[in-house]
């Protein structure tokens, strides 16, 4: 099988890549990426030298360049995680996100459309919004959709626009919404990788607010299992939310690490609050579990400390 995957130089689709090639020895990969300041080359590591393996550098906004490509290909499936995912780069400039999120999902989807290939989307659990810190039931597959960012507004319209491709034009479509992702080769902007950078270089690590907010923690490479599992098992038109079953507020995700590296916490720095900043996510993946047997299996005190270590190993600062 071709499976064609867009944003693999990135942190998630590096990791799919490599998980999905040792598992399916047979398939050809085909990894698209425009290499944005968070998709490099060593993030997709030996899979380069391998045979069944090839690397293009190009922008899924790109109509020409994508037809091409479908064409010369022929994917059979298309994972899409080409996405600019960082909510305050999309305050500073949404029409970034706008374009890359949704445009370029569209453009996918009308090739998948005529070349007869499946679509999967790989989505978010902030298209729902939050929930209060101390109450409120997980979302499920049925919750409303509230976005607060504009990063979240553009994922949510590529989700409903996926929806609307299988509607209108029959096109087989599955989405998965996936809570907070941890693990090696993300770039460090996001909470974790950007607390161990800064502890491992004994700078101050920023906390927005009070530090409270809470998020629901998985694996990466428990995430890439969970789309492996849709797209082998998942029922077309369907939504599958992802969840990690591990709730914890930012600063003790912070501590937690300084533990590991033995810092001290005054290296913790309260800043202030970004605009629209969601309280809490929790995600039901009752679904999933109950349909597909997927369940998340990495502990997260045991993720947690191996991915200090790898940062640990490869951050160069």
């Amino acid at each position: 099988m071709n499976i064609l995957v867009t944003g693999g130089a990135g942190f998630i689709g590096c990791n799919f890549i490599g998980y999905w090639m040792d598992r399916h020895l047979g398939d050809r990969v085909i990894c698209v990426d425009k290499l944005t300041y968070a998709g490099r080359m060593e993030n997709l590591g030996d899979v380069l030298s391998r045979r069944n393996f090839r690397f293009v550098k190009a922008d899924i906004c790109d109509s020409r360049a994508m037809k091409g490509l479908f064409r010369e290909e022929r994917p059979e499936i298309v994972v899409n995680f080409a996405a600019e995912s960082h909510v305050d780069r999309s305050i500073e400039d949404p029409s970034v996100f706008l374009k890359s999120n949704i445009l370029g999902t569209s453009v996918l989807m009308d090739c998948c459309r005529k070349s007869g290939a499946r679509f999967h989307q790989v989505s978010t659990d902030e298209v729902y919004g939050d929930l209060p810190l101390s109450e409120g039931n997980p979302f499920t597959e049925e919750s409303p959709i509230r976005p607060s960012s504009p990063y979240a507004a553009s994922k949510a319209s590529a989700d409903f626009l996926a929806l609307s491709y299988h509607r209108t034009y029959g096109l087989p479509v599955t989405i998965t919404r996936c809570s907070n992702n941890y693990g090696p080769c993300q770039y460090p902007e996001k909470l974790i990788p950007l607390t161990i950078s800064h502890a491992l270089r004994d700078e101050e690590i920023p906390i927005y607010g009070d530090g409270k907010n809470v998020r629901d923690w998985i694996h990466v490479l428990d995430h890439c299992r969970a789309i492996e599992m849709v797209l082998m098992h998942g029922k077309i038109g369907e939504i599958y939310n992802v969840g990690g079953n591990s709730e914890i507020s930012n600063v003790e995700i912070v501590r937690k690490i300084l533990h590991v590296l033995g810092k001290p916490e005054n290296l913790i720095s309260y800043v202030k609050d970004r605009p629209g900043h969601d309280r809490r996510y929790a995600m039901d993946s009752g679904k999933i579990q109950n349909q597909l047997g997927w369940k998340a299996e990495i502990p997260f005190e045991r993720g947690l400390r191996e991915t200090v270590e790898w940062y640990r190993k490869y951050f160069q600062g």
